[in-house]
């Protein structure tokens, strides 16, 4: 038997530690994370805060675990500094860390100040007290005691404010001055939301025993929680506006298969009909097949805005892409690098962030007028066109821009052309780029209303589609032998955004199922376009590759 050596079991002892303190903080930072998570379902109610699991209704439990986090981490902050851990704390909390603490210490003040104690001008004191404190404790002390002070104090006290009932389900808020009231299922998430941020950025310091380490995990973690919140809070705006949508978009729905003719035809030498039966599919959508009904009958549906919303990002797409990326290439591959090359860069950025109102204007000033005085489908294009235009330039000169000059180089030594090397080696390789900012701009301009609302709209709850294809191909015994359909789009048509605008703004009260119907529609067109663009971007990818 062997007995190890006391440095064997003094490092036996800073490991054990070591995995004490990495098993406690993780373990806080998932509670917290856990009730941000909740907080954040809770907000879009999916999961009320007055609802009871287990006899403990959501906002309890929310409570609870930040009180329990804030305990924990004030703990661990005492235990890291009194050596009973293993850790690496800095001197101070550092300038980004207490600056943060304080601001948040700083709205507590205030509020306190203002709201609970009912100082009316002397609130602003209250605030600079609280937030000096919060920051000076985490910018003068040591890190492991200062940071897990400051934060833990915060995460404690949000915790017991919730679970204690202070704000509550039933907990309302009326501040003066304002014309808003606040309830308690939006107060009890909210400050799930920043106490469970705060818990989990400080818990993880904690779980990299401070130090470089410790700075490094917060913000991973912090930037973790972030992006986690944005992705779902991405989905829960898709989500509730599906929730909401669904049923009204799909009522009425019917579909079936049965026997039936296919076709029929008459033999020369027969006096009877030839038919030609078999199995028929047969669906019917009328909130996507039908139009507005005016006298009340049957479903309403938005057939023809779809088209029109269709019709406006064809027409931008072909006016803005061709013009675009011409403009890049002559900008990137041909154009000295000087003012002229800056100057342009500096409208396509100042163009590309002109509010969309300006563009409307514009169109009604000048497309307007010239193409009949009334507005137009052709209008809405062309003013939708140069609002994707900047984009399509900026995207489309990076792309350029980032694809090597070894490919140049190589072209031009086998004795290809400027523009040979341009069309065969450049643009294939920059397409993924260039799609992607068309998919970008394609999510802007088909949602766009106040354009549409100026140049290209007349009734916003049409019963029939716009004529835009008028006749059809077929051919003819006069030179070129075949006639194709005619595109009329000088005339008004209404468009998806618009006409949400329009329910939305006529007074429905409290039945907006077609509102919600409408909008889940614009966003499965809206998808479609990412569907395509994105489709396309992966094909031309591969080709690359190859």
């Amino acid at each position: 038997m062997s007995l190890g050596t006391p440095g064997d079991t003094a490092d036996a002892l800073v490991a054990g530690d070591s995995s004490t303190r990495e098993l406690v903080g993780g373990g806080l930072s998932a509670l917290s994370f856990a009730a941000f998570v909740v907080g954040l379902v809770a907000l879009f109610q999916y999961v009320p805060v007055d609802t009871s699991v287990a006899g403990v209704s959501v906002a309890t439990a929310i409570g609870g675990a930040l009180t329990l986090v804030g305990v924990g981490v004030v703990a661990l902050g005492a235990a890291s500094y009194g050596g009973v851990f293993e850790t690496e704390p800095g001197h101070t909390g550092g300038v980004l860390s207490a600056a943060f603490l304080g601001l948040l210490w700083f709205g507590v003040g205030g509020l306190v100040g203002a709201q609970t104690l009912g100082l009316s001008t002397a609130w602003p004191a209250a605030a600079l007290a609280t937030g000096g404190l919060g920051a000076g404790v985490a910018l003068f002390a040591r890190e492991d005691i200062g940071v897990t002070l400051s934060a833990g104090l915060f995460v404690l006290l949000s915790g017991l404010v919730v679970v204690t009932g202070l704000v509550g389900p039933g907990w309302s808020w009326d501040p003066a001055g304002f014309s808003v009231v606040v309830t308690g299922a939006v107060g009890v998430p909210v400050v799930a939301l920043f106490a469970g941020l705060v818990g989990a950025w400080t818990a993880a310091r904690v779980y990299g025993g401070f130090g470089a380490q410790g700075r490094q995990t917060g913000a991973y973690v912090l930037v973790t929680t972030n992006a986690a919140a944005m992705i779902a809070l991405l989905g829960s705006i898709v989500g509730f506006i599906a929730v909401r949508g669904f049923g009204p978009m799909t009522e009425g729905v019917e579909y079936g298969l049965f026997w039936g003719p296919w076709t029929w035809f008459n033999p020369p030498l027969l006096d009877s009909w030839v038919v030609v039966e078999g199995p028929i599919v047969w669906f019917y959508w009328p909130f996507v097949m039908e139009g507005y009904s005016s006298l009340g009958g049957g479903i309403d549906g938005v057939l023809p805005a779809i088209v029109g919303t269709v019709w406006l990002v064809v027409g931008a797409v072909a006016l803005a892409v061709p013009l675009g990326v011409g403009a890049a290439v002559f900008l990137t591959e041909y154009a000295e690098q000087g003012r002229f090359t800056a100057l342009v860069e500096v409208s396509t950025n100042s163009l590309w962030s002109t509010p969309s109102i300006v563009y409307g204007l514009f169109g009604l000033a000048f497309f307007v007028p010239r193409l009949g005085n009334t507005n137009s489908i052709l209008a809405g294009q062309l003013v939708l066109g140069f609002m994707l235009l900047p984009l399509v330039v900026i995207t489309s000169r990076e792309s350029l821009k980032s694809v090597p000059d070894e490919y140049r180089d190589a072209s031009a030594a086998l004795g290809v052309s400027k523009w040979e090397t341009i069309k065969s080696v450049v643009l294939p390789a920059s397409l993924p780029g260039v799609i992607t900012g068309v998919i970008l701009g394609i999510g802007r301009i088909a949602g766009e209303t106040a354009p549409i609302l100026l140049v290209t709209t007349s009734s916003p709850f049409p019963s029939e589609v716009a004529g835009v294809v008028e006749g059809g191909f077929r051919f003819t015994s006069a030179f070129p032998f075949v006639a194709v359909p005619d595109l009329n789009l000088v005339q008004s048509s209404s468009a998806l955004p618009y006409q949400l605008f329009a329910v939305i703004g006529a007074g429905l009260g409290e039945n907006l199922d077609f509102a919600w119907a409408t909008a889940l529609v614009l966003l499965l067109v809206v998808m479609s376009f990412y569907a395509v663009g994105i489709g396309s971007r992966i094909y031309f990818r591969r080709k690359l590759d190859q």
